[in-house]
């Protein structure tokens, strides 16, 4: 998990292609483009709240 700081948004890192990093938002959901200079690694409790967040949207979807 890592924050893009020109969006002021956290994603999962999909991929890293060509110079620019993917980045997908926790629970799923359109993915977006970030330069690498702009991606910064989220702490621990950070991350560990986005997983639950992500874990609470894919059982939301389950029903």
């Amino acid at each position: 998990m890592a924050r893009d700081t020109s969006r002021d948004k956290v994603g999962r890192v999909m991929a890293h292609l060509y110079g620019t990093v993917w980045l997908r938002p926790p629970g799923g959901g359109q993915e977006w483009t970030a330069r690498p200079e702009d991606v910064h690694p989220i702490s621990a409790s950070e991350s560990l709240s986005q997983r639950v967040a992500e874990a609470n949207q894919r059982a939301r979807n389950a029903r």
